[in-house]
């Protein structure tokens, strides 16, 4: 089912905040400054300290009649989003995004939302969060600072050389974004991946996609995709 331009109205009293929507071709505009049916449970590494668990409903979807009047527009994206894609969109914890329209949903450790590629299972997109007294990521630090410190302290292991390839500052609806590219290198092993941080809600995000760096090239645009369409929700 396509839905353009409109807002979603439930009958039953049965409603799930987290769904899974078909992708939009109307979305708002951002600003950016560039610098080079599942259980699963949530907390997140930070600069900060501090971890928070959390358990994700089932999914709930199939009583009553959904009358199709949603606007998309609150729904958070900032460009147009190809034909492949399915939104994400999670009303309880306040966040959204895309991905792939043939991954499929899986539980990832200590994460929120977790979608996978069916063949390639290194291929993924997941997003944890939690709580902070900051009102928004600049709070952490300039965009620079914050990339490095989390790329090479958080998201790298010691037998691990991380590179930063690019980083980017993005502003919409008045939200502020740092998204980063960094490939990490072992010995055996190697990956690319984009992350996506935002801090709203009480709450600091990050959304980390990736995959085996063979297949880096490749894939890159359409995980770029993913990363940037991370949005933030009022709740």
């Amino acid at each position: 089912m396509v839905l353009s331009s409109c807002s979603l109205t439930w009958i039953s009293p049965s409603f799930s905040p987290k769904l899974n929507l078909p992708h939009s071709n109307h979305l708002p505009r951002n600003t950016a400054t560039s610098s080079s049916n599942n259980t699963a449970f949530c907390s997140l590494e930070t600069i900060s300290t501090g971890e928070s668990h959390c358990q994700r409903r089932p999914l709930l979807l199939g009583v009553g009649a959904l009358t199709a009047n949603l606007q998309l527009t609150d729904l958070v994206f900032a460009q147009e989003k190809p034909d492949r894609y399915q939104a994400f969109v999670d009303y309880e914890d306040g966040y959204s995004y895309v991905y792939p329209r043939e991954w499929k949903e899986f539980d990832f450790l200590a994460h929120d939302s977790a979608f996978k590629d069916k063949v390639l299972q290194l291929q993924n997109v997941r997003v944890r969060f939690i709580p902070t007294e900051k009102k928004d990521i600049r709070d952490l630090g300039p965009l620079e600072e914050v990339v490095y410190y989390l790329v090479k302290h958080r998201y790298a292991a010691p037998n691990q050389r991380p590179t930063i390839n690019a980083m980017e500052e993005r502003t919409i609806d008045g939200k502020h974004y740092y998204t980063f590219e960094y490939i990490l290198t072992s010995p055996n092993y190697a990956s690319g991946s984009f992350a996506t941080i935002a801090i709203g809600n009480g709450r600091y995000y990050t959304l980390i996609v990736g995959a085996n760096e063979r297949r880096w090239k490749r894939v890159r645009d359409e995980l770029k995709v993913v990363a940037e369409s991370f949005r933030l929700l009022d709740i």
